[in-house]
């Protein structure tokens, strides 16, 4: 009845109320923000306060009123600004860009006499990340962006913030940035942010936070003695079971704890550990702390300990957590991509390996890895047409592919588009396609160098505080997932420990010393198992109690035999269950586009790229790889012979390019991804004066020459121009 529209949208215009017994239908705001209308009811009376006759009135009101900007009848709000007569419907106020201030007496201002914020000439122009949607906002003075009145470089999209209003209310809408309140809302409610005057929509749900009314109900300790089950609980006897007094995450029944019924409190091993190390617990407390959790020859361990020691520097004593991170160095397009791998069989077998030997390793792989290529493609069927582009500066190549991947309408079925913004004037033969080999090329070689792995060989999850509580872990198994698929290179740096984590469950894998990749705590665990006397043993464990207490491994040992299982805990403890957030979350990364289910079906077939390093590009490879498009004979093309001739000469060092060159040239990328090309390379050969390299088509097209030389003279100098050309 006020602004003449039938739309149902809450968010815009408020809630669409009707009243049948009065015959009245009105959008909330459009009666909130009417010019000729106030409460003059208590809050029970009419429609929060407004009766229905002051109502009635305020629509006869507006209906001799022109809208300013539809030209209809029925504008019943006015702008507030001294000598300005323009009045229009809320709904086309909104759309004209004006001001409504839900506050105090609800004014308006019009498109001309609204009010801005200010911005001085010291503001940094240009573009960040609206910290609500993550998406660009530009800096401008325009209605559509608003800036944080208590952050220098903080700022939204007017949108973001009402969909945060609404869903937080007055109690909780505040700066996503610095969590101020009051003069964030201040400034909002200024600009035209409705804030309702309600609780949050979280607080509102009912029966949300009813799990946090459950008591922690299980025991943790290694070797449960209850036969009935970890969960079972019997109070007042011996099987009840008792929380840790200070963190209230881990619990133990009382036999399997050696505890009275009597005794209240009781301590996991993390919180032992940290105290240890603050110098709250004695030695001689921790001794007899370990004594008491020792029951008829039965360790006590906990099932799932995440570490909650601080992280020592790289130079202390006994530093068993991960090593700082390394630098990711650039990488040339040209490159040959060759990543450390975990080759355990390889290095466990004699220094001299028969070819004979060698050449059926080969053959195995290369058939796994022709059997991942066809379970990729069959995961590509998810991929659509649809693009997202991605813009990648290869001097910051982790934070630009983080941001790419977060934003809100990246999805990894959609077809990636790469463009790298500080590579100016790029040549016409360098594609996306080839743009988006070397993006994945790059991605992957910083993961490998990044903190979220440690190792040198076969690497294994390092344990990184910041990653887990950015939620890094994730975000790189949905990478590898992402480029297995779309076309990237294999990993190839996994410890066939990982491997095993994320395909049969951390719970069945059984870790060895190589695994370890901190010097000081493969130093501590070899002086363990290498010691020949109990005495030896004992002084040892004496000298490193405290790491033993942060593993939960701390424990009295009465014969050397005892030694191995000591150093198996220890293994487990280090390798796997202090890095369970980690491994956990990169699980769940690398399900995208189901990657990790077709990883637990194929185990072998996929250990083949993700283990062991891919193999390099030989004369065979390459000529096996392209299809000679003729209708006769290949022997009898024409040229054929110099083209497999050469591929002679550039592998045995004769020729100024590579193999990997060649392939570039080609294709756009210097290395077979695990998929393989899409569409499958092809040659040939033609009348022309120099090689041609179409790369959309993945063909190469070769001139016809007299003599050999001069087939190879033009495919030299062709293909060492181009790259040149691309890499400058």
């Amino acid at each position: 009845v006020l602004c003449g529209r039938t739309d149902d949208c809450p968010e815009k215009y408020g809630e669409k109320r009707t009243y049948v017994e009065y015959n009245l239908t009105f959008h909330y705001y459009c009666l909130l923000m009417s010019s000729g209308i106030w409460q003059r009811g208590e809050e029970d009376e009419g429609v929060d306060g407004f009766l229905i006759t002051d109502i009635r009135k305020e629509v006869k009101r507006a209906a001799k009123l022109k809208c300013n900007i539809c030209k209809k009848k029925g504008a019943s709000i006015g702008c507030v600004a001294p000598k300005c007569k323009r009045s229009y419907h809320f709904p086309c106020g909104i759309q004209r860009e004006c001001i409504f201030q839900f506050m105090e007496d609800f004014r308006s201002y019009c498109w001309e006499h609204r009010p801005f914020q200010k911005f001085t000439d010291k503001e940094p122009r240009g573009a960040s990340q609206c910290t609500i949607c993550l998406d660009l906002v530009e800096h401008l003075p325009a209605y559509t962006v608003l800036k944080s009145p208590c952050c220098k470089n903080a700022w939204f999209h007017r949108e973001c913030l009402q969909y945060q209003a609404l869903s937080a209310g007055i109690f909780f809408f505040r700066c996503a940035v610095c969590n101020n309140k009051d003069k964030f809302q201040k400034e909002m409610l200024r600009m035209g942010i409705h804030i309702p005057e309600r609780d949050a929509s979280w607080e509102l749900e009912e029966n949300a936070y009813q799990d946090l009314l459950h008591c922690y109900q299980h025991c943790d300790v290694k070797r449960c003695l209850c036969k009935k089950g970890r969960d079972y609980n019997e109070p007042d006897s011996k099987w009840e079971i008792k929380r840790c007094q200070y963190c209230g995450s881990r619990g133990t029944h009382l036999a399997c704890s050696s505890m009275k019924s009597w005794e209240q409190n009781w301590e996991c091993v993390e919180c032992r550990s940290i105290f240890a190390k603050s110098g709250r617990c004695s030695k001689r407390k921790r001794q007899a702390s370990a004594t008491s959790e020792k029951a008829n020859g039965t360790t006590c361990l906990l099932e799932e300990p995440p570490p909650k020691s601080p992280r020592q520097s790289s130079g202390s004593p006994r530093n068993f957590l991960l090593q700082s991170p390394k630098i990711c160095q650039n990488l040339s397009p040209c490159s040959h991509l060759e990543f450390p791998a975990s080759d355990r069989v390889t290095m466990s077998l004699s220094p001299v390996m028969s070819n004979r030997n060698w050449s059926l390793r080969q053959k195995y792989l290369r058939e796994q890895r022709r059997e991942v290529c066809g379970i990729l493609k069959e995961l590509k069927v998810q991929v659509k047409t649809k693009t997202t582009r991605l813009n990648i500066n290869t001097e910051n190549i982790w934070s630009n592919a983080l941001k790419g991947f977060r934003q809100r309408n990246f999805s990894p079925t959609n077809t990636i588009e790469v463009n790298f913004s500080n590579c100016k004037n790029r040549s016409k033969t360098n594609t996306s396609a080839a743009s988006k080999h070397h993006f994945f090329q790059l991605l992957m070689l910083h993961l490998q160098n990044s903190s979220l792995f440690e190792g040198s060989y076969g690497k294994n999850l390092a344990l990184d505080f910041q990653a887990v509580k950015e939620n890094l872990y994730f975000e790189a198994g949905k990478m590898i997932a992402v480029s297995l698929v779309h076309g990237g290179p294999p990993p190839g740096f996994f410890s066939k420990t990982l491997f095993n984590c994320l395909v049969n469950g951390p719970e069945n894998v059984k870790p060895v010393l190589e695994d370890v990749a901190d010097v000081d705590v493969a130093q501590t665990i070899q002086m363990i198992k290498y010691a020949n006397s109990l005495s030896s043993l004992q002084s040892t464990l004496q000298d490193c109690c405290e790491f033993l207490a942060a593993a939960g491994c701390l424990r009295p040992v009465t014969a050397l035999c005892d030694k191995n299982m000591l150093v198996n805990d220890i293994l487990i403890y280090h390798v796997i269950k202090r890095i369970t957030l980690p491994l956990e979350s990169f699980r769940q990364g690398l399900k995208t586009l189901g990657v990790l289910e077709k990883m637990q079906r194929h185990p072998d077939a996929f250990a083949s790229i993700l283990c062991h390093k891919p193999e390099r590009l030989s004369a065979e490879t390459v000529c096996d790889l392209f299809t000679i498009h003729s209708s006769s004979d290949v022997n009898k093309v024409e040229g054929a012979d110099f083209w497999m001739g050469y591929l002679q000469d550039v592998e045995s060092g004769e020729s100024v390019v590579t193999l990997e060159d060649i392939l570039l040239f080609a294709t756009g990328s210097c290395y077979i991804p695990s998929i393989g090309f899409d569409p499958e390379p092809t040659i040939k050969f033609l009348r022309i004066r120099y090689p041609i390299g179409k790369r959309l088509l993945n063909c190469l097209e070769l001139p016809i020459t007299k003599t050999y030389q001069q087939f190879k003279n033009k495919v030299e100098l062709t293909i060492r121009n181009t790259l040149r050309v691309e890499k400058q």
